[in-house]
């Protein structure tokens, strides 16, 4: 006799479980957030502006950092230059003052003519000196440069002219040889020529000007004196209050320039 069985009831495939995703760490999250980096348009703009001023940075910051001339110099020796500008700043407000005088003069003078014919002759004796066709005298230097073993070059009396210039020189002349405007130097040391004349050691600069001036403008850290003294020339600065500018040039007439008055 069979027995009955309980019928059994169909039983559903089994679907296969997806396997859990594995948990990020911390620091996995951190870059997965960060990169790809999402930039905006004004966050681009910030970083460019950053980087341009970080750029100026870094050149100013050069820039204060590279040698100079002053970088070692001493307070004394700034002070002196800061003197000399200063002369020269008055000395260019004083030539101001003077042309103003000069234009009241005429404005207000009766007689304007006379005035003028005044004021004409005294710009000609100024032109005569500074073109060296007329002698001068008054309180100035003597710069005096002993080079024994021919180290000093043109381009290192030049600069001496130069500097003078620069403190207000108003007549210069080396060694018999008037300076003016086209004056040029050539040559190299021991065998030196001023306006095609050669002239020989010592090498005597005779200038007319403020002696408070003309003295520190050769004295400054880094000027003619201490370059001559680095070539192993040696240089004497002396202040009188009588110079005596005698050598000539002759009057030279323009080829081709007239007056247009």
């Amino acid at each position: 006799m069979n027995s009955e069985q309980p019928p059994q009831t169909p039983q559903s495939p089994q679907t296969p479980q997806s396997p859990e995703p594995a948990r990020m760490t911390g620091r996995q999250r951190l870059a997965a957030g960060l990169w790809p980096p999402r930039v905006t348009r004004a966050q681009l703009i910030v970083a460019v502006l950053l980087f341009v001023l970080g750029l100026g940075l870094a050149i100013q910051v050069r820039s204060t950092n590279d040698d100079s001339a002053l970088r070692g110099a001493r307070q004394e020796d700034l002070v002196r230059i800061l003197d000399e500008l200063d002369g020269r700043t008055q000395r260019l407000e004083d030539e101001k003052q003077s042309l103003d005088d000069q234009q009241t003069e005429l404005e207000t003078s009766s007689d304007q003519a006379e005035e003028a014919r005044k004021q004409t002759r005294e710009k000609e004796q100024q032109l005569g000196i500074l073109a060296g066709t007329v002698a001068a005298q008054g309180p100035g230097i003597t710069l005096t440069v002993h080079d024994d073993g021919g180290s000093v070059d043109s381009d290192m009396l030049l600069d001496a002219i130069q500097e003078l210039r620069a403190a207000g020189a108003e007549a210069i002349q080396v060694n018999g040889v008037r300076v003016v405007a086209a004056t040029y130097f050539s040559g190299s040391g021991g065998d030196i020529e001023v306006d095609g004349k050669r002239i020989n050691a010592p090498y005597r600069f005779k200038v007319i000007g403020k002696p408070q001036d003309l003295e520190p403008a050769l004295n400054i850290p880094g000027g003619v004196v201490q370059t001559l003294e680095k070539e192993q020339a040696t240089a004497t600065v002396a202040a009188a209050d009588e110079i005596v500018v005698d050598a000539l040039r002759p009057a030279k007439r323009p080829d081709y320039a007239r007056s247009s008055s």
